[in-house]
């Protein structure tokens, strides 16, 4: 027995009686939410994926509830995760869109809003950020501590987490310089690539998480990994003509594709390999079973990896159509495959739909506490439990999206998906999804009074935001950035 391996039997054995207390009827899950970087919904075997080798996923599917729809709350990051977290979907939420330098403000969340980490951290949990924030920097409301996280390593600026060989990271308010080098592109400090890479930014997530796990291990614990991987780097992508940064190709080094593809599948499964590192820690711990693990992604694959990468190599989307900053399925139907060995069965295919703000209203169920009135979410956790009389269908979910003009979609009777003002399509699409899942037959002018509603679904749903206007909006004056 090799001492890795020595080490993990005897911590089992030293935490089995533990464990026996904590999985006991009544007591509070630990919930791990591991949110990946722009992974599409093809790209794990679990949902057909053929070249990119996922095998713990794999078996967390085998294992536990596999989504087949599931919704991110935006096809692009911030927006997404500000939905994750406040419970509110994007006609809601606070962050409406990925923002740029001068309008930080529109991508930070505000004192007043109330997250799943504070939520659990009232409720007794122990809580934890690791990986990409992207929703406030340190000076500002939006800060992980000011939002509920007791402890946070990882990127506070989005597109600083770009950079997979960063040469800082950010612990709590302390800014943590690692052994790597910077090219920099931009004004944003971090952001570029390294020429001489030695310390892979997920490899330390993973590591810190397994950490923050054994530290927590007696008492309820919630853990955000939000990961990077696997999204470009797109300032190393638009120089060298490569973004997939990884620090070794693995197994797909002999293939014959281009670099960013080996790239792509390569970050995918050294991904997988951290997943599965993970889930042996809850084991030799003794507390995987009262362990919910939630895997999803962000938003739809992206197609930015440099020259000689497309995401249609990997059949990345799954067969749907479009990809990240589509309203499409593609750019909005995620992975979703959630593992509580105590009370979810393994092996079970859902056709339920979920989606981001559901995270808030669900995490709350399984801790036993009340949500906050002003969240759009539903509880799945009876899904979960495998509990049909428990679930409650959605009568409508709403997207809106800022890139290239503004855009709208809803989901109506889990069945009729509907599209406005995409660049280039007719004024309003609408998509029988039960029939033709690929959204290539729009169905609007056969169906008028599902337009109708549709289109006041869109209306009602859009609560005017400071920062993020649609054009009837545009008389309203620019706010102060908040603190």
């Amino acid at each position: 027995m090799n001492r890795t391996n020595a080490l993990l039997t005897t911590t089992s054995l030293l935490f089995a009686g533990a464990a026996a207390a904590l999985a006991a009827p009544g007591h509070k899950p630990n919930i791990i939410l591991i949110v990946s970087d722009d992974l599409g919904y093809g790209e794990l075997g679990s949902y057909g994926q053929r070249l990119i080798a996922t095998p713990n996923l794999d078996r967390l599917a085998a294992e536990g509830v596999r989504f087949t729809r599931f919704y991110a709350g935006s096809p692009v990051c911030a927006p997404s995760r500000s939905v994750l977290l406040t419970g509110r979907h994007a006609g809601h939420t606070t962050v409406r869109g990925n923002s740029r330098v001068q309008n930080y403000a529109g991508q930070t969340l505000g004192a007043e809003d109330r997250t799943i980490a504070a939520l659990l951290q009232q409720g007794g949990y122990r809580t934890a950020l690791i990986g990409k924030w992207g929703l406030g920097l340190a000076d500002s409301s939006g800060a992980p501590w000011k939002q509920g996280f007791d402890e946070f390593f990882g990127f506070l600026n989005q597109t600083h987490a770009h950079n997979h060989f960063p040469d800082h990271l950010w612990r709590n308010q302390e800014k943590v310089l690692l052994e790597n080098d910077l090219v920099a592109v931009g004004d944003v400090p971090g952001v570029g690539y390294a020429t001489r890479p030695r310390q892979y930014a997920n490899d330390l997530f993973f590591a810190e998480a397994g950490e923050f796990v054994e530290r927590n291990r007696r008492a309820p614990f919630f853990l955000l990994l939000a990961l990077t991987i696997p999204h470009a780097n797109d300032e190393r992508a638009a120089a060298l003509g490569d973004g997939q940064e990884v620090p070794d190709y693995g197994q797909y080094a002999d293939k014959p594709w281009s670099n960013p593809q080996k790239g792509q599948a390569a970050m995918i499964t050294r991904m997988d390999a951290g997943v599965g590192a993970l889930l042996e820690r809850l084991a030799a711990l003794g507390i995987d079973r009262n362990t919910v693990v939630l895997f999803t992604s962000d938003n739809g694959p992206h197609r930015a990896g440099g020259a000689g990468y497309h995401p249609d190599f990997f059949f990345s989307s799954g067969g749907l159509r479009g990809i990240k900053r589509d309203l499409t399925e593609g750019g909005i139907r995620v992975p979703c495959i959630v593992r509580w060995p105590a009370a979810a069965p393994g092996g079970l295919v859902t056709a339920h739909v979920g989606h981001f703000c559901d995270l808030l209203a669900t995490c709350a169920d399984l801790a036993g506490i009340v949500a906050p009135r002003g969240q759009d979410g539903v509880s799945f956790a009876s899904v979960l439990r495998d509990e049909p009389t428990g679930v409650r269908k959605r009568a409508n979910l709403y997207w809106e999206f800022y890139e290239g003009g503004f855009q709208q979609a809803v989901l109506l009777d889990e069945r009729w998906k509907a599209i406005r003002g995409r660049p280039g399509e007719e004024p309003f699409e609408l998509y029988d999804l039960m029939n033709d899942p690929g959204e290539r037959r729009n169905v609007a002018r056969d169906h008028p009074g599902l337009v109708g509603r549709c289109v006041g679904l869109m209306d009602e749903s859009h609560v005017p935001n400071a920062f993020w206007r649609k054009p009837a909006d545009a008389h309203e004056r620019e706010p102060a950035r908040p603190k």
